[in-house]
């Protein structure tokens, strides 16, 4: 991903394959070599469904869903169906 500037107020997307986009989805930020903890997932939602998966986005800068400081950030996903709940690491997010 090219980097975002911190003054900005873009969509990230991730895509997940298999997703149907009726599921819940939720995106979390945290330091690199770190795992989300509960208090980290933020609502996300649904974009360009296909028959392959979903792109999950989130609203991130200021006035966003979340505001993230300088720094690069691994970007993770966590999708609730109606048995399974995968945690999905989606790659880092530099922010400038």
């Amino acid at each position: 991903m090219e980097p975002v500037s911190s003054l900005s107020r873009p969509f990230v997307y991730t895509t997940i394959d298999g997703a149907s986009g009726s599921e819940q989805v939720e995106i979390a930020f945290t330091n690199l070599g770190s795992e989300p903890m509960e208090s980290d997932w933020h609502p996300a939602e649904w974009a360009n469904v296909t028959a392959k998966g979903a792109r999950a986005r989130i609203l991130i800068g200021p006035g966003g869903t979340v505001t993230l400081l300088d720094g690069t950030y691994l970007m993770w996903a966590r999708v609730t169906g109606a048995r399974e709940r995968p945690v999905l690491p989606c790659g880092p997010v530099p922010i400038t």
